[in-house]
């Protein structure tokens, strides 16, 4: 039973939405930060980079506590404001791609999250964890949505539908030609009706955002264990997310790309992956596989066809099937000598969005010698995962929709 509530977002104004909303600050390059930081004055970043504003590096605490005065600025100035009752918020985006992502943002359980209503496929990083978490009890608002997903349900598709005929209290397309609408669900009738079904489903799924997710439980276990008359409904006892359908998720693949062949020659590269892999070169064609086991392989100007072999492989666990753990456990550990898929300099990713010339242009660029592609998880894959209390590798999916910063905002 998933306890999905309406709150009370703060959001910008309608005149300054498309000013504010900003994509994960990791995301831009230097250039284009100090672009917007230099040129935007009600962009989110200013929030969450408060020593631009003394041409400084700020970190730890002294950045958390200047982080919550800017967003206390913002709100002063009447750039963001509170909504008056605690609503659903339907939110569409549709993409450069023209991808259609509909979804309803929520407040979400920690409770949930820790009883295993609310699934993992990811492993975290504790200090990672802890680091967010610490941030967050200071800031004391949560900025950007946990991505959550869920089975298609006819009842809330139909409540979206209807909701979405009415003027949308957001409507704008950001430079990267990205349209977001917004619309408000505070119809009694609906918001009784959307939490209901969300009460009837058993598990819903994390599909990004695994470190936000389990930072914000951290922060409910903190503020619960100090609050003497705790009750259950304070608001560190929810987070922000953005439940979207499974119909709607789009999960990508991530290209796999190696510095070396740590020490072999190419000859006896392929050799040892011949004890695995029925290999053939496909040459200057770009090869994408059409099945699970099946790899693309990129070496020395030519393609390669790598089928994993019926024998020799061992599947015993929903894990071993993934095909990101069957390029780990035989190649990429055994003969590549990849043990930290997350920290090891000798490998590189490129997202399955971008055609597999990426991964080729990378490589005859020199700055890599091998890669590999793979088809992408799919829901069902990702779903079992989490089922079996199993996680995937580091970068198994790119997930989309991407959610921009600051166009509601949860305070706890």
């Amino acid at each position: 039973m998933a306890n999905i509530i309406p709150f009370k977002a703060v959001r910008p104004t309608r005149d300054k939405v498309s000013l504010v909303a900003a994509r994960a600050y990791q995301s831009y390059t230097l250039e284009q930060r100090e672009s917007r930081l230099r040129d935007n004055p009600f962009s989110f970043l200013h929030i969450v980079n408060p020593g631009y504003k003394y041409d400084k590096q700020i970190s730890g605490e002294a950045r958390y506590n200047l982080v919550r005065n800017r967003y206390l600025e913002f709100k002063e100035d009447a750039i963001f404001v509170q909504d008056d009752k605690p609503c659903y918020y339907v939110y569409q985006i549709t993409d450069r791609d023209k991808q259609v992502f509909n979804g309803i943002i929520a407040a979400a359980s920690a409770e949930d999250y820790e009883n295993d209503v609310i699934k993992k496929h990811e492993d975290t990083i504790e200090f990672r964890e802890i680091i967010f978490k610490d941030y967050l009890k200071t800031v004391g608002f949560n900025a950007e949505p946990v991505l959550l997903t869920y089975p298609d349900n006819e009842v809330i598709a139909q409540i979206v539908e209807e909701v979405q005929k009415d003027r949308a209290e957001f409507e704008f397309t950001t430079t990267y030609r990205d349209t977001h609408l917004l619309w408000k669900v505070e119809n009694d009738e609906q918001l009784k009706n959307i939490e209901y079904e969300f009460q009837q489903m058993e598990t819903i799924y994390i599909a990004d955002g695994h470190h936000r997710s389990a930072s914000s439980y951290l922060l409910y276990k903190d503020l619960k264990a100090n609050n003497q008359s705790h009750k259950g409904n304070e608001s560190y006892n929810f987070f922000m997310a953005y439940l979207i359908p499974e119909s709607d998720l789009r999960i990508h693949e991530y290209h796999r790309l190696i510095k070396d062949l740590n020490g072999l020659t190419k000859e006896e590269f392929l050799i040892q992956l011949d004890m695995l892999y029925r290999i053939e070169n496909r040459g200057q064609t770009p090869y994408k596989p059409l099945n699970t086991h099946h790899f693309s392989m990129y070496l020395d100007g030519e393609f390669y066809s790598l089928h994993l072999r019926k024998t020799g492989y061992e599947i015993e666990s929903s894990l071993d099937a993934l095909d990101t753990q069957i390029l780990y456990k035989t190649i990429l550990e055994p003969i590549l000598g990849i043990n930290d898929l997350r920290n090891d300099e000798r490998i590189g990713y490129i997202n399955g969005k971008k055609d597999i010339v990426s991964m080729k242009n990378s490589i005859d660029n020199g700055n890599f010698r091998v890669g590999f592609g793979m088809l992408p998880v799919s829901i069902e894959e990702m779903k079992t995962i989490a089922d079996d209390g199993l996680k995937m590798p580091p970068k198994s999916t790119f997930i989309e929709p991407k959610l921009r910063s600051g166009v509601t905002i949860y305070e706890f």
